[in-house]
Protein backbone atom coordinates (compact mmCIF):
# COMPACT_ATOMS: atom_id res chain seq x y z
CA UNK A 1 0.00 0.00 0.00
CA UNK A 2 1.35 3.33 -1.18
CA UNK A 3 1.63 5.99 1.74
CA UNK A 4 0.91 10.13 1.53
CA UNK A 5 4.21 11.86 1.42
CA UNK A 6 4.69 14.12 4.35
CA UNK A 7 4.12 17.26 1.83
CA UNK A 8 1.06 15.72 0.68
CA UNK A 9 -0.51 15.09 3.96
CA UNK A 10 0.03 18.28 4.87
CA UNK A 11 -1.47 20.02 2.62
CA UNK A 12 -4.68 17.87 2.38
CA UNK A 13 -5.29 17.83 6.21
CA UNK A 14 -4.86 21.72 6.14
CA UNK A 15 -7.47 22.59 2.94
CA UNK A 16 -11.02 23.68 4.23
CA UNK A 17 -12.74 21.65 1.08
CA UNK A 18 -11.46 18.48 -1.33
CA UNK A 19 -12.41 17.78 -4.84
CA UNK A 20 -13.54 14.26 -4.90
CA UNK A 21 -14.47 12.59 -8.38
CA UNK A 22 -15.05 8.48 -7.81
CA UNK A 23 -14.26 6.33 -10.79
CA UNK A 24 -17.14 4.48 -13.17
CA UNK A 25 -16.49 1.21 -14.07
CA UNK A 26 -15.27 2.49 -17.84
CA UNK A 27 -12.49 4.17 -16.16
CA UNK A 28 -13.78 7.69 -16.53
CA UNK A 29 -14.03 10.12 -13.78
CA UNK A 30 -17.53 11.22 -12.60
CA UNK A 31 -18.16 15.50 -11.81
CA UNK A 32 -16.21 16.25 -8.74
CA UNK A 33 -17.77 17.48 -5.92
CA UNK A 34 -16.76 19.33 -2.56
CA UNK A 35 -16.24 17.38 0.83
CA UNK A 36 -14.48 17.52 3.74
CA UNK A 37 -11.19 15.80 4.41
CA UNK A 38 -9.81 15.03 8.02
CA UNK A 39 -6.10 13.44 9.13
CA UNK A 40 -5.88 11.10 12.00
CA UNK A 41 -2.57 9.26 12.22
CA UNK A 42 -1.01 10.51 9.04
CA UNK A 43 -3.95 9.41 7.73
CA UNK A 44 -6.77 10.71 5.88
CA UNK A 45 -10.31 10.35 6.11
CA UNK A 46 -13.50 11.40 4.43
CA UNK A 47 -17.45 11.26 4.85
CA UNK A 48 -20.32 11.58 3.34
CA UNK A 49 -22.63 13.79 5.29
CA UNK A 50 -25.72 11.96 3.81
CA UNK A 51 -24.91 8.97 4.63
CA UNK A 52 -24.01 6.04 1.82
CA UNK A 53 -26.93 7.05 -0.52
CA UNK A 54 -25.34 10.03 -1.64
CA UNK A 55 -24.50 9.64 -5.63
CA UNK A 56 -20.73 10.58 -4.85
CA UNK A 57 -20.41 8.07 -2.10
CA UNK A 58 -22.32 5.29 -4.30
CA UNK A 59 -19.75 5.92 -6.97
CA UNK A 60 -16.74 5.30 -4.58
CA UNK A 61 -18.24 1.49 -4.17
CA UNK A 62 -18.39 0.85 -7.66
CA UNK A 63 -14.74 0.47 -8.34
CA UNK A 64 -12.87 2.07 -5.00
CA UNK A 65 -11.17 4.06 -7.64
CA UNK A 66 -10.99 7.75 -7.47
CA UNK A 67 -9.07 10.93 -8.29
CA UNK A 68 -8.87 13.92 -5.87
CA UNK A 69 -7.27 17.45 -5.43
CA UNK A 70 -7.10 19.56 -2.28
CA UNK A 71 -4.27 21.96 -0.99
CA UNK A 72 -2.70 21.96 -4.73
CA UNK A 73 -2.42 18.17 -4.76
CA UNK A 74 -3.94 16.07 -7.37
CA UNK A 75 -4.17 12.68 -6.43
CA UNK A 76 -5.28 9.28 -7.65
CA UNK A 77 -6.62 7.02 -4.72
CA UNK A 78 -8.22 3.85 -3.32
CA UNK A 79 -11.13 4.21 -1.24
CA UNK A 80 -10.90 1.77 1.59
CA UNK A 81 -13.64 1.59 4.27
CA UNK A 82 -13.35 2.55 7.64
CA UNK A 83 -13.28 -0.11 10.33
CA UNK A 84 -15.82 2.16 13.29
CA UNK A 85 -13.29 1.60 16.11
CA UNK A 86 -11.96 5.16 14.93
CA UNK A 87 -15.18 6.76 14.65
CA UNK A 88 -14.65 8.81 18.22
CA UNK A 89 -11.33 9.56 16.74
CA UNK A 90 -12.20 11.18 13.39
CA UNK A 91 -15.61 12.75 15.11
CA UNK A 92 -12.58 14.76 17.03
CA UNK A 93 -10.87 15.32 14.06
CA UNK A 94 -13.94 17.01 12.01
CA UNK A 95 -14.67 18.82 15.76
CA UNK A 96 -11.16 20.35 16.12
CA UNK A 97 -10.91 21.11 12.48
CA UNK A 98 -14.28 22.55 11.48
CA UNK A 99 -14.80 24.43 14.80
CA UNK A 100 -16.13 27.65 12.91
CA UNK A 101 -19.54 25.39 11.97
CA UNK A 102 -20.79 23.60 14.63
CA UNK A 103 -23.94 22.91 13.21
CA UNK A 104 -22.53 21.00 9.96
CA UNK A 105 -19.87 19.22 12.39
CA UNK A 106 -23.14 17.45 14.12
CA UNK A 107 -24.29 16.22 10.74
CA UNK A 108 -20.86 15.11 9.45
CA UNK A 109 -20.56 13.21 12.81
CA UNK A 110 -23.98 11.70 12.59
CA UNK A 111 -24.61 8.39 12.64
CA UNK A 112 -25.69 7.92 9.11
CA UNK A 113 -22.22 9.88 8.42
CA UNK A 114 -20.45 7.56 10.44
CA UNK A 115 -21.89 5.03 8.58
CA UNK A 116 -20.02 6.52 5.16
CA UNK A 117 -16.66 6.28 6.09
CA UNK A 118 -13.71 6.33 4.00
CA UNK A 119 -10.11 6.16 4.33
CA UNK A 120 -8.15 7.80 1.09
CA UNK A 121 -5.17 5.90 -0.24
CA UNK A 122 -2.94 7.30 -3.02
CA UNK A 123 -2.87 4.88 -5.72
Amino acid sequence: MTSWTHDELTRIAAANELDIAPRRADGTLRKPVIIWVVAHNDRLYIRSVNGPDAAWFRGTQATHQGHISAGGVEKDVTFVDVPHDIDDALDAAYRAKYSYSPSSVAHINSPQARSAALELVPS
